[in-house]
């Protein structure tokens, strides 16, 4: 097949689901809420049962990370999920304040255009089709080329789950046959009411950019502080182990570690002894070489691998221990590649005497590629935490816990989602976790509560110039005056 006749096929599928979907849609709108609540059941009970072979289908065709943990994300993003936002009311009035005396009326959006990244390609579908048939949306998946089969494939298992439980045919999709000119046509389709969009800076720009509404999440550059308070060797162990989980796919995995002074050598033991390895400054050019091009951007092949193969790539030898690598930096900038967001087994180190300067150093981190997505902080002492909280740029601060985990909600309160929005300062117009709350718009049923002032029932004063208009003109002015003026502009409307 040429690239030509790739690109037609495309853009014919896109059109053929989006029309579908949207008839799919129409139906789906006037669902009660047991049935969805059904649907939606069903969904996330085949999605938990399919998790570990979806997993591995992951793995195996993009080569990416971790077969169990994406099994772990998985069950996220089916049963976890479906835990979470299984009680949200998404039909019908939702709300009603009896003193203000209005309604909350739930309203869905339509058609969801879902773009999907490579990273963590079956749990994306997941949560996207669970959230959006959840409020009375249809989706048509529009996953990365390299990770179309397995998001074809959990887009059939949950569609099969929903038609069984009484969705329309249609309701949910996948694109099966992927180029940009498809994902584009998807976009700007007339019948896509909303674009969610998760993947890469150049994925979420396009996204913002088609004039339709629209989620869009991009790079998350993950500080880590490690304040002198902290229980160490708990933090040890969650950092390595949220560094290392599913290889470092997750955008909400730490980049770099930023350890208080006082604390730094006894640390650097800890983590040594769960698995992180701190390569030379020898080491440390190759794995910079390796990584990214000379204009910054990543090399795609070194996402999400092992530490052993990347060190084999770049010329050196680990043992089989190592979990992570690690590189000690002193700067954050172009100047300093390492200092990047790295999808991949590979963590920055710096060192801060003091939380202020460790303040300042994630600063400096999040506001290189980051602003607005999240940050991690291992401390006891409240004061620098809530410090943490009122002053970082990141709209998930997670405390004493694993970046990737906490971030996404599965180790701490927040909602279990694998779309971390940045906010307005990353570019996005939101900074929560994506959920069902998102997917649906509200309208509002009010009665009233005051009679309207007497001044507005009143019928305007008709005497009164009206302000703005034009001037009235004195009655004092003869007709010969105004004719004598009328002349002289038209004769200077003639020079």
């Amino acid at each position: 097949m040429s690239e030509y006749d790739l690109d037609l096929q495309s853009i014919q599928e896109a059109r053929r689901l989006a029309e579908a979907a949207r008839e799919a849609q129409k139906v789906w709108a006037k669902a009660s809420q047991a049935e969805v609540d059904r649907v939606c059941a069903a969904m996330a009970e085949a999605a938990y049962l399919a998790s570990e072979r979806l997993g591995r289908m992951a793995v195996e065709e993009t080569t990416y990370g971790v077969a169990a943990h994406k099994t772990l994300k998985n069950h996220l993003c089916s049963k976890i999920l479906w835990d979470s936002i299984s009680d949200v009311k998404t039909v019908g009035v939702i709300r009603h304040d009896e003193r203000k005396r209005i309604y909350d009326i739930a309203w869905p959006m339509g058609v969801v255009a879902a773009l999907t990244p490579s990273t963590n390609p079956t749990s994306t579908v997941m949560f996207k089709i669970m959230i959006s048939v959840k409020a009375r949306d249809a989706i048509v998946v529009a996953p990365h080329p390299t990770a179309v089969k397995c998001c074809v494939e959990t887009a059939r298992i949950m569609a099969e789950a929903a038609e069984r439980a009484g969705a329309p045919k249609g309701l949910v999709s996948c694109m099966s046959v992927v180029a940009l000119p498809g994902t584009e046509e998807l976009m700007k389709h007339r019948y896509t009411a909303l674009i969610l969009a998760t993947g890469g800076s150049a994925m979420v720009k396009a996204a913002h950019s088609v004039g339709k509404p629209a989620y869009g999440v991009g790079p998350g550059n993950v500080p880590c502080y490690v304040d002198r308070s902290a229980d160490l060797r708990r933090a040890a162990r969650y950092l390595v182990a949220s560094k290392a989980f599913d290889y470092s796919v997750i955008c909400a995995t730490e980049q770099a570690a930023v350890v208080d002074k006082p604390a730094a050598a006894q640390f650097e033991e800890l983590a040594k002894a769960e698995g992180a390895y701190f390569v030379n400054e020898e080491q440390a050019n190759a794995l910079r070489r390796l990584l990214f091009f000379p204009d910054g951007g990543i090399n795609a092949k070194t996402v999400g691998q092992s530490p052993q193969t990347l060190a084999q790539w770049a010329g050196f030898s680990v043992p089989a221990s190592a979990r992570i690598l690690v590189a000690k930096l002193s700067k954050v900038g172009r100047d300093e590649p390492l200092s990047r967001e790295k999808l991949t087994t590979v963590l920055g180190w710096y060192e801060a005497d003091g939380w202020e300067a460790g303040c300042d150093r994630c600063i400096e981190l999040i506001n290189f590629g980051g602003r607005g997505h999240s940050l991690v902080i291992h401390a006891e002492d409240e004061k620098v935490i809530m410090a943490f909280g009122l002053e970082k740029p990141a709209f998930r601060i997670v405390v004493n816990t694993m970046g990737t985990l906490g971030a996404t909600g599965l180790t701490t309160g927040v909602m279990p989602s694998m779309t971390l929005g940045p906010g307005g300062i990353g570019g996005a117009i939101t900074g929560d976790n994506i959920t069902v709350q998102h997917m649906f718009n509200v309208k509002r049923l009010a009665y009233e509560l005051n009679p309207p002032p007497d001044a507005a029932m009143k019928p305007g004063d008709t005497a009164a110039p009206v302000s703005g208009g034009m001037a009235s003109v004195s009655s004092d002015v003869s007709p010969d005056r105004i004719d004598e003026i009328v002349q002289r502009v038209l004769a200077e409307l003639k020079r």
